[in-house]
């Protein structure tokens, strides 16, 4: 009953900040949703007891604690009731979101939302519903895609109520992944901007790698860090192909927006982009040994998919030349960050770029450009790190 009363409280006050309640369903089924994760969830503790309980979980459950308590002692994360409960789902992500771009841009159509602001997703804790608005937005000429998540953060406004709590949609992730993952969301605590998808998912990524890499270094087996440097290799060759292929669709898309291009010659440039970014990709693929984890992904790519990933990956960089310059010290970073969190975000972005442009900063390699697509067939080695 209470929960029920909670539920009907939090539609209605979401109501009051919106220009009506013609969201009201959506509303609905996000507290709902979220209400109902939080009810599943039971302390540690009581898990750890529990003689029915798995023994594998329950290591996990301690490693998750180990590497809690790491985040709060040596990364300056929030030490709250955050990811100290668990709670089985039984089901495989804890939302879908849904996201959405027209034929010929990345830029993401945006939902608003009390409280967290203007985002380039909308997420539902029921995949079909989420399938359901993907094929609506294609009916209105976007490109669209969904695709699950793992762990969403509350930004800390439920700690009172127990707060994020640690999932079985990733608590069986390899060492240095669920570290990475407890790291990321516990960062969008720290700091959190309105409608700035792009800073506050860039941030939390380097968050994530730049603390996990400091937790494998100091808690994690070599047999964690050897999986954790293998996997991280791929994603980074993969984020290195996908970037190019981002570089390569702006410029095709600048084309337009200069009038120097009809649509089926723009069309025509986007599928051959697209073929070459799925040719590279199987080559890349081969590299791995047939690993084919992120074949669903690339099948289904567009401008939605990749302009989702560029939120997570485009100002990582500038964010960890931040953090050097900050003398790699937590504190001093979360502080500078915060500094920029109060700009206008168009000064926030150009002083953040700024920090990745000084000689300072660390030194990367590039991504492959455009030039080099035709010779990715041959040589794979050429997708090198962009971080």
């Amino acid at each position: 009953m209470v929960g029920s009363q909670l539920a009907r409280w939090a539609v209605l006050a979401a109501c009051a900040l919106q220009a009506g309640c013609a969201n009201i369903g959506y509303y609905a089924q996000s507290v709902g949703g979220h209400l109902g994760l939080m009810q599943s969830a039971r302390p540690v503790s009581q898990w750890l007891s529990d003689e029915g309980a798995a023994p594998e979980l329950k290591q996990r459950l301690v490693l998750a604690q180990e590497i809690r308590r790491f985040g709060v002692t040596a990364l300056h994360l929030p030490d709250n009731s955050s990811y100290q409960r668990y709670a089985d789902l039984k089901r495989r992500a804890a939302v879908w979101n849904v996201v959405a771009a027209p034929e010929f841009s990345l830029t993401l159509k945006t939902w608003c939302f009390p409280l967290a602001g203007c985002v380039g997703y909308r997420g539902y804790f029921d995949e079909a519903a989420a399938r359901l608005l993907a094929e609506q937005e294609r009916t209105q000429g976007l490109e669209a895609s969904v695709y699950a998540v793992p762990a969403y953060s509350t930004l800390g406004w439920l700690n009172w109520a127990g707060g994020d709590p640690l999932l079985n949609t990733f608590i069986h992730y390899p060492d240095g992944e669920l570290a990475r993952m407890i790291f990321h969301e516990l960062a969008h605590q720290v700091v959190y901007v309105k409608d700035d998808t792009l800073f506050n998912e860039s941030f939390a990524t380097a968050v994530e790698r730049l603390g996990s890499r400091r937790w494998l270094a100091a808690q994690g087996s070599d047999l964690a860090r050897q999986r954790y440097a293998e996997f991280d290799s791929r994603r980074q060759q993969f984020r290195a192909l996908t970037s190019a292929t981002r570089t390569r669709l702006q410029a095709i898309y600048a084309q337009e927006d200069a009038g120097n291009n009809d649509q089926a010659t723009m069309r025509a440039k986007k599928k051959a982009a697209m073929e070459d970014f799925r040719a590279a990709y199987a080559v890349l693929r081969e590299s791995w040994g047939g690993h084919g984890a992120l074949d669903a992904w690339v099948a289904g790519a567009n401008n939605a998919a990749l302009g989702a990933q560029a939120a997570y990956d485009e100002l990582v960089p500038a964010f960890e030349a931040l953090f050097a310059r900050s003398g790699e010290d937590w504190r001093a970073f979360y502080d500078a960050v915060r500094q920029l969190a109060a700009m206008p975000r168009a000064q926030r972005i150009r002083e953040l770029k700024r920090h990745d442009a000084s000689p300072d900063g660390p030194q990367r390699g590039d991504a492959p450009s455009a030039t080099k697509w035709r010779s990715l067939r041959d040589r794979p080695s050429a997708l090198s790190s962009t971080d």
